[in-house]
């Protein structure tokens, strides 16, 4: 089992959750975020006074997917979310050692 970590835009999280459940993909967290990469940001005028914005609204999306679904995954993740422009994202795959479910604590 894998973990998929995405850091997007805001405005990918819809096309990006229809091409995942075009694929069969239903479970997932979102989180709303702030964060800086490579955009660095943008200077605005806020009431007269130039205040830099470093810190730009992002999602956070985590999927923890089988082993062989982590191909799909990523190719809707990546056709959902790219613009083509800095800042499309970025995405991070990792290995999951061991998981259960609560309820009845069974090894997923």
């Amino acid at each position: 089992m894998k973990l998929i970590v995405v850091y997007t835009r805001p405005e990918s999280l819809q096309p990006v959750k229809q091409e995942l459940y075009q694929r069969q993909i239903y479970a997932m967290s979102i989180t709303n975020i702030l964060g800086a990469g490579r955009q660095k940001g943008y200077v605005e005028m806020y009431r007269g006074i130039a205040t830099e914005v470093n810190l730009l609204k992002k999602i956070r999306l985590e999927l923890a997917v089988p082993d062989d679904m982590v191909k799909p995954a990523l190719d809707a993740i990546m056709t959902g979310a790219r613009t083509g422009k800095e800042g499309d994202g970025v995405v991070f795959v990792l290995d999951v050692a061991e998981n259960y479910r609560i309820r009845t604590g069974e090894s997923m």
